[in-house]
């Protein structure tokens, strides 16, 4: 099952999941980019963005308004969903409108065959991508498992030729890892880097990491929306 967090709250860009892609609101058209895969359910705090997603055919749930992450949204949806332990819940951010279907599904394999506790995915970023803290970077092990994950370029190199990872926040879990993470305490890291997969890493939770090809990217202000469009169209 795909769910799809969506809040209407955004500091940088107000009621982004609403702006316009291509004549679509930005949560039905990155719904619209999955439905193929898996079932898709609307996670949100917000009547009018259920109403909204009900008139494009998608099923959502109305959550609590207290929820400090997407991950804490998907989860309380998850639970008032009548689906197995190990069902594989996908989270795919509301403001991803132009991610590859093929990204998806390699995060959802992933979790179907590995006995990791939680899935993301990264793909290589030049160095110009490397400097912008509005990518997160991630280093990982021989094993493809997250070692660290941050806004700062990583790993710091004197080298020319140094391979950069670009982090896509696309998570993969079972239902019952999922609650589990949820009910992990907060972790100093995480607070820093404003990253709650470093959650994960500091209770000692392996984080397995799908190498992909992308070039969709999240869209946080009206400047992002406008390259994406420009770009993707």
């Amino acid at each position: 099952m795909i769910i799809i967090p969506a809040r209407m709250a955004s500091n940088r860009f107000p009621n982004k999941i609403l702006a316009d892609i291509n004549g679509l609101p930005m949560v039905v058209a990155t719904a619209n980019r999955v439905k193929k895969l898996d079932n898709v359910v609307v996670a949100t705090d917000s009547k009018k963005v259920v109403k909204l997603v009900n008139k494009y055919g998608f099923d959502a749930i109305l959550t609590g308004t207290h929820h400090k992450s997407g991950t804490d949204r998907i989860n309380e949806a998850s639970l008032s969903l009548n689906i197995d332990e190990d069902e594989v819940i996908v989270n795919v951010q509301a403001d991803e409108p132009f991610i590859e279907p093929e990204v998806v599904k390699k995060v959802i394999d992933c979790v179907k065959n590995s006995n990791s506790f939680m899935v993301s995915c990264y793909k290589l970023i030049d160095k110009m991508s490397a400097n912008d803290p509005n990518q997160v970077k991630v280093i990982i092990d021989i094993n493809e498992n997250a070692i660290y994950f941050s806004r700062s370029k990583i790993p710091y190199s004197q080298e020319e030729h140094v391979e950069y990872f670009g982090h896509l926040g696309i998570y993969g879990f079972t239902k019952k890892s999922l609650k589990e993470f949820c009910e992990l305490s907060p972790a100093p890291l995480e607070n820093i880097e404003k990253l709650e997969q470093l959650r994960a890493i500091y209770h000692n939770k392996k984080i397995a990491m799908v190498k992909v090809e992308s070039k969709s990217f999240g869209i946080d202000t009206k400047k992002d929306l406008e390259k994406a469009l420009e770009y993707f169209n």
